[in-house]
């Protein structure tokens, strides 16, 4: 077993033991794995080259297209893969990116790219990038964030861009980042993860913020004040990784330990593994551009819903990720998925893998 595929094993693992909630809707302290998981405290710098059968890497967190139609890859030890229709490139610490680990990827409305990575934030900046030489700002270190982790980045319609971190949220104007404290019933504090971890941030329509938290449930913030919702309010559960606003107005919830749950702004309805799904563990939800609904299940690929029906993608329509951990819609209209397994793309109803080699059309 090589030293990537242990992390990633250990990393899948160590999630699954992280205490759950209490009655009361406070949970109990996370264990700190990062000594176990890392020793050394230090990143793994893994060469590319080593990545087996040509894969974009043998796990892939995040995928996104960019204003100019390029395509970028977060990955779980690589950094971050881009390919800009020829080739497919790398970029990590190597290269003055600061980030092995990538954990989210936003744009702003100027074009800015963002990248929450295991070393910070680290933005690339279109406006002061030569032609053919990518070029990053990285925040990072004690200066910034007290080393924190990243596993989330937003950029908001204002241009805000919001950071979810191991142990909360901090914001940045545009000239400095502060931390913006969500009312937890407790102070946190760690370095990989806490109750107050933020695995997603989203802007609805309304231009509300929707943080969500690894114990706390979720937070809205329409800019004035927070409202908690939380299992007590109908969440399926408390422990959320992640949170989109469909076009209806829905707000989506996908969680760790609950399923997925749809908030219609009154009531919730709670889809698990009871009557709807194959398994609890729901890391992520996305809409594509019919309206429909897709979310993974651990164990069990993805899921499509069309508002009436599920329709399960999985080892049988070729798609070769038990574990999705993202899906995205490209401006052709193609949809991908992404976890650990590599890279694929749905055509017609059955998944193609997707390798350095493509095919990428």
């Amino acid at each position: 077993m090589t030293l990537f595929s242990k992390q990633n094993y250990l990393f899948l693992f160590l999630i699954l033991l992280i205490n759950s909630c209490t009655a009361q809707d406070e949970p109990e302290a996370p264990i700190n794995f990062i000594d176990f998981l890392n020793p050394s405290n230090t990143v793994n710098v893994l060469d590319p080259a080593t990545i087996p059968n040509d894969q974009i890497a043998g796990y892939i967190r995040n995928i996104f297209q960019d204003k100019n139609g390029n395509l970028w890859f977060g990955t779980n030890g690589y950094g971050v893969a881009h390919y800009d229709g020829a080739k497919v490139s790398y970029f990590s610490n190597k290269q003055g990116f600061a980030g092995q680990q990538i954990t989210g990827i936003a744009e702003d409305p100027k074009g800015n790219l963002w990248f929450a990575t295991d070393q910070g934030i680290v933005q690339y900046d279109w406006s002061s990038t030569d032609e053919g030489e990518k070029q990053f700002i990285n925040y990072s270190g004690e200066s910034y964030f007290e080393n924190h982790q990243f596993w989330s980045v937003c950029a908001d319609r204002d241009g805000n861009i919001w950071a979810g971190s191991v142990a909360g949220i901090y914001k940045f104007d545009g000239l400095e980042w502060a931390p913006f404290e969500l009312p937890y019933p407790k102070k946190e504090s760690g370095t990989f993860i806490t109750s107050a971890t933020s695995w997603s941030i989203s802007e609805d329509k309304a231009g509300h913020m929707w943080f969500s938290t690894n114990g706390y449930g979720a937070f809205k913030y329409d800019g004035q004040s927070f409202t908690q919702y939380s299992k007590k309010d109908g969440l399926t559960d408390n422990s959320v990784a992640q949170i989109i606003a469909d076009s209806k107005g829905n707000i989506w919830f996908g969680t760790r330990f609950g399923g997925l749950s749809q908030y219609d702004g009154e009531n919730f309805t709670n889809y698990t593994s009871r009557d709807s799904i194959g398994n609890n563990e729901v890391c992520v939800v996305y809409e594509d551009n019919q309206g429909n609904i897709w979310f993974s299940s651990e164990g069990f690929g993805v899921y499509r819903y069309n508002g009436k029906s599920f329709t399960n993608y999985g080892l049988e329509q070729g798609l070769g990720v038990r574990a999705v951990q993202t899906i995205f819609q490209d401006k052709e209209g193609q949809l991908w998925a992404g976890g650990g397994g590599g890279l694929y793309r749905l055509e017609g109803e059955n998944f193609v893998n997707v390798t350095k080699n493509g095919p990428w059309k």
